[in-house]
C-alpha cells in the first residue's frame, strides 16, 4: 500500500510530460468525460460534451465517407485497367476468326464473364451463310432484333449500354450456360453508315456483375473499339 501513493505520482509525471497519451487514446477520453458528467450531477447539461459527441459522430461519417471514396477509386482503376487489357487483345487480331476466338476466350476471361456472344444483323432477304465454328461466337438476326433484344431510351433510340439482372438468360443467346447466368450486358455496336447494326452481348453468373445502377462509361469506351475493330473485318 505504501508504493501506491508513488505510483500514482509517477503515472501523474507521465501524462503530465506526454498528454497526447491520453488525448488520442478515443476510448481513454470517452471514460474521462463520462467521469466528469458523473461528477456534475443530473442536472448540469455539459454544453462541451455535447458538442465532443456531435463532432465525434460527424468525423466518424467523415472516415467512413472517405474509405468509401477510398474503395470506389481503387474499384474504378481496377476495371479500367481490366477493360485497357481486353482492348490490347482485340488489337492483336490478324483476321476475322482470331477476333472471335479471341473474344470468347482470352478478352471473357478478362473481363469476367461467363457467357460472350456477337450478334449481327441481317437484311431479310440476305443469303443464309453457314457460319461453321464460328458459330460458338457469332450469331446472325433479323433485322431490329438488336434494339428489341436490348431496349431504347426514352426517346426511342437504341440504348448503347444495357445492363441488367436476370435468373436464368435466353437460351439463344447464352446457349447451355443461359440457366446459370444471373446478370447482362448489352452492347449497341453501330458498324458504319450502309451497314446494319450489331451487338455485343456479356453474361456472368454472378448477379452483382452487371446492374442497372452501375456506371457505363467503360462499357461504353470498349463497345466503341469493338465496333471499330469489327468495321475492319465485316
Amino acid at each position: 500500500m505504501s508504493s501506491s501513493p508513488e505510483k500514482a505520482e509517477d503515472f501523474r509525471a507521465k501524462i503530465l510530460s506526454q498528454p497526447d497519451l491520453i488525448l488520442e487514446d478515443q476510448d481513454v477520453m470517452r471514460a474521462l468525460v463520462a467521469a466528469n458528467e458523473r461528477s456534475m450531477g443530473g442536472n448540469v447539461v455539459d454544453m462541451r460534451g455535447l458538442a465532443m459527441e456531435r463532432l465525434e459522430a460527424r468525423l466518424d461519417r467523415l472516415e467512413d465517407t472517405h474509405r468509401n471514396v477510398i474503395a470506389a477509386a481503387y474499384e474504378n482503376l481496377a476495371g479500367t485497367n481490366m477493360i485497357h487489357r481486353a482492348i490490347l487483345r482485340l488489337l492483336d487480331a490478324e483476321d476475322f476468326q482470331t477476333l472471335l476466338t479471341d473474344l470468347a476466350g482470352p478478352v471473357a476471361d478478362t473481363l469476367r464473364v461467363d457467357s460472350l456472344r456477337v450478334l449481327i444483323e441481317r437484311a431479310a432477304d440476305d443469303t443464309e451463310v453457314d457460319l461453321g465454328p464460328l458459330g460458338a461466337v457469332l450469331d446472325l438476326a433479323e433485322q431490329g432484333y438488336c434494339c428489341l433484344y436490348a431496349g431504347v431510351t426514352s426517346r426511342g433510340t437504341p440504348r448503347r449500354v444495357t445492363l441488367r439482372q436476370c435468373d436464368g438468360a435466353d437460351p439463344d443467346m447464352h446457349g447451355a450456360k443461359a440457366d446459370h447466368i444471373r446478370s447482362e450486358a448489352c452492347l449497341y455496336l453501330n458498324l458504319g453508315r450502309g451497314r446494319l447494326p450489331a451487338m455485343l452481348v456479356l453474361g456472368a453468373e454472378d448477379p452483382h456483375q452487371f446492374s442497372p445502377g452501375q456506371g457505363t462509361d467503360l462499357l461504353d469506351f470498349f463497345a466503341g473499339v469493338v465496333e471499330r475493330t469489327l468495321r475492319r473485318w465485316i
